[in-house]
């Protein structure tokens, strides 16, 4: 058994506002720690102290360690640092959300800082004009990203260095003696930092592992777990914690369960999924009422408080789903397996059976473990045939089978209908899907499908989530919630601005009704892309609290994960609880606890998302470096003083048309409707607009795709080549050579007001 969680406790209780810091003595009596645990509480803050999470002051106090740097540095604001390719950087403050709230840092005041850095900064000069940004000086570096970075490596003179992937750092980190490693030159590497380059020194580091040859099938997806820290291999004793539930399931005990195993039940999930997490009953009662049952693996029973598996788990926070692989949160042989809802195998289940009667009101709520044998399985395009086609006989598809398959759509859509009519809104945009070939190379894309059959998992799972909420909130528990707080009032009078700009009038922002209608409105018009990335920017992101929050975009007082336990660790967290509450216990974690494993899983879905997205845009960035000089379709999906950002159509990747190759006028750029306007001939490009563009420069180390307009190229204008190589490094110790100030923004000339982030 592992220890319990002392670090996400201390976390969670000094994360509360109004702390008062405390000794980690006090602390321990405060948490109630037996004596024969204090030795390892003690040594669990000492890790988060020696991490950089937590400071000890000088009267022993313990506080977290960016409350601390604000006292420290009278007036220091607290955020997140981005470098940029030319040096100088932008620190966004924590909650800040709009680009203009950002604080522009000088190459020379980033200090030894990285991008993803929790930084302390202090404003130096303040913005004049509204719209601009403010600068400021890094006092400190409170809390590293990573020290450990992906890129490729070459030798100049002798030596070996590492030219990092993305604008990370500008120069080249030394690495010493060629061939560290067994490194050729070409080859992408993992870096651990040694000494971070600031602008008096330069920076050094060591390499930790070879991934293998620019190119080489696999290397990519190794280049972003390495650069995400995301493990994906389990150790020893995890592999042997899930080796034993295995030997010790039997199939035929379902002994102290309900078993539903003779009850018609289906999944249906995407073609190519292997974890099956939900299962689907559904019956009809003489009186017209609903009897749904939402059959979700019971991971809790395979994964024990405390223990490697759980501790593991926690850590990961979720699967990671990349294009080319699944990184799973558990071993194969349970995420795949035993915990796994698989045809014709009886599998342990936590069900939530409700009813609805025939206006799809709830009028019946019930938890029970079961155990349950799926009698079909279909893919998402197997079961919207049936669903479509419920009169012409589907191979392989039961009459009894097809009929529940007809009474789930009924139900889903009177369900969904009732959903949007409580305020619900639903922001859908056409999503691309890429292809891959056999060597994980891009080979295609295609749109991704939004059909019923995914409308009918979709309501069918918020039902129970939300079903789950409100029977542990109605009995006073602690638990981790899925929230989406309320957009910042001024934002959705300024989306208001905007939407009237487009020709729709809206007349309260703050109605989810008028939202809704405007998107509906806008569904099927040329403006349905500006409508729908103007309100997005107004939306803030879902994350996981421990408290009761609400769910904006569902129009949700009470919601949460329930019904993905194989895949995230929040859903594992509510399955333990509900199942405690179900046994006349009360769940084990408390508040504080809760609170840091709100914000840790919060991050890891994160960094799953991000790893995802760049993953892609790699692989297409290497499909696009053959295309130069090639037209596609794209949409504006952002607009700021230096160019259009544009997303391709055809394909899912997204790039920046600069303001310098509009030759045809000078624009500038109006906020309020999100547009660029010509000065002399009044054309405007408008956030969600369609354009035609060519594809100008690919570099895949930086992770850039210049793009062109093509009604803007001059005849005979020359095509840049795609950009793979490093750029030359600077010796080891030796001054930073001088930067080139060429192009927009210059920040080392002063009185240069132009800054953006």
């Amino acid at each position: 058994m592992a220890t319990p969680d002392h670090e996400s406790r201390v976390m969670g209780a000094l994360s509360r506002p109004g702390y008062q810091p405390k000794t980690v003595k006090a602390l321990s009596r405060e948490f109630d720690i037996p004596p024969d645990e204090y030795p390892d509480f003690r040594r669990a803050v000492k890790r988060l102290v020696k991490a950089g999470k937590l400071v000890v002051a000088r009267d022993k106090t313990l506080e977290k360690a960016t409350e601390a740097a604000k006292k420290s540095s009278s007036g220091a604001i607290v955020g997140t640092f981005r470098r940029t390719a030319k040096g100088f950087g932008f620190v966004r403050p924590h909650g800040a959300n709009d680009r203009a709230d950002h604080i522009f840092i000088p190459e020379k005041y980033t200090s030894d800082a990285s991008s993803g850095d929790q930084v302390a900064v202090k404003i130096t000069r303040r913005a004049r004009t509204p719209g601009m940004n403010h600068e400021g000086k890094i006092l400190d570096v409170i809390e590293r990203a990573s020290g450990v970075f992906v890129g490729t490596y070459f030798e100049q003179d002798g030596d070996g260095f590492v030219k990092v992937d993305k604008s990370t750092f500008h120069e080249s980190i030394y690495v010493g003696d060629p061939g560290a490693k067994g490194a050729r030159p070409g080859d992408k590497v993992v870096l651990e930092m040694v000494r971070f380059p600031s602008p008096e020194l330069e920076g050094e580091g060591v390499i930790t592992e070879v991934l293998g040859p620019r190119g080489t099938p696999g290397v990519d997806t190794l280049m972003v777990l390495r650069a995400y820290n995301i493990p994906d291999e389990f150790d020893e004793d995890v592999l042997r914690e899930a080796r034993e539930q295995a030997r010790a399931f039997d199939e035929a005990n379902v002994e102290g369960r309900a078993d539903l195993r003779d009850v018609l039940t289906v999944t249906i999930d995407p073609a190519t999924a292997r974890d099956f997490d939900d299962a689907i009953t559904l019956s009809r009662d003489d009186r017209g009422y609903w009897e749904l049952g939402v059959h979700i693996a019971d991971v809790s029973h395979f994964v024990p408080t405390n223990s490697e598996l759980d501790r593991v788990a926690r850590l990961r926070g979720n699967s990671v789903y990349l294009p080319d692989r699944v990184v799973p949160m558990l071993p194969e042989v349970l995420s795949n397996s035993l915990a796994s809802l698989q045809q014709g195998k009886t599998r342990y289940t936590v069900s939530a059976l409700l009813e609805f009667n025939n206006e799809g009101v709830r009028t019946g709520t019930r938890f029970v473990r079961s155990a349950i044998r799926v009698d079909q399985r279909f893919s998402y395009e197997q079961a919207f045939e049936a669903m479509k086609n419920p009169d012409r006989e589907i191979e392989g598809v039961s009459p009894p089978v097809h009929a529940m398959l007809g009474r789930m759509l009924e139900l889903a859509m009177t369900l969904r209908k009732r959903r949007f009519a409580r305020g619900a809104l639903e922001l859908n945009m056409p999503e691309v899907e890429v292809e891959l070939g056999n060597e994980g190379e891009v080979v295609g894309a295609h749109l991704a499908q939004d059909d019923e059959s995914h409308q009918v998992i979709e309501e069918f799972m918020l039902a129970a989530n939300e079903a789950v909420a409100e029977f542990l909130t109605g009995r006073g528990l602690d638990f981790l919630r899925r929230g989406h707080d309320d957009p910042d009032p001024m934002k959705l009078r300024d989306f208001a601005e905007f939407a009237r700009s487009l020709g729709y009038a809206i007349e309260s922002p703050q109605s989810r009704f008028e939202l809704q209608r405007v998107l509906n409105e806008s569904a099927d018009q040329p403006e349905r892309h500006a409508v729908h990335f103007g309100l997005l920017r107004s939306l803030k992101r879902a994350t996981y609290v421990a408290e009761r929050t609400g769910h904006y975009a569902l129009s949700s007082e009470d919601y949460c994960h329930f019904t993905s336990p194989i895949r995230r660790y929040p859903d594992l967290q509510v399955h333990r609880a509900l199942l405690a509450t179900l046994a006349g216990k009360r769940p084990k974690e408390h508040v504080d606890e809760l609170v840091a494993m709100a914000e840790h899983c919060t991050r890891t879905e994160r960094r799953a998302e991000a790893a995802e997205q760049e993953l892609i845009k790699i692989k297409l960035l290497t499909f696009l470096g053959d295309k130069i000089g090639q037209n596609y379709h794209a949409v504006i999906i952002g607009v700021e003083d230096f160019g259009l950002f544009c997303q391709l159509i055809e394909l899912p990747v997204e790039g920046l048309v600069h303001l310098t190759s509009l030759h045809s006028d000078y624009y500038d750029l109006e906020r309020e409707t999100h547009s660029l306007i010509g000065r002399r001939r009044g054309q405007r490009f408008r956030l969600g607009d369609r354009v035609e563009v060519r594809v100008w420069r690919v570099d895949v180390d930086r992770r850039e795709l210049d793009l062109v307009l093509a009604s803007e190229l001059p005849e005979g204008m020359e095509l840049p080549e795609s950009r793979t190589g490093p750029r030359r490094p600077k010796r080891p110790g030796s001054p930073p050579p001088p930067r080139r100030t060429g192009g927009p923004p210059s920040p080392r000339k002063k009185g240069s007001r132009t800054r953006r982030s």
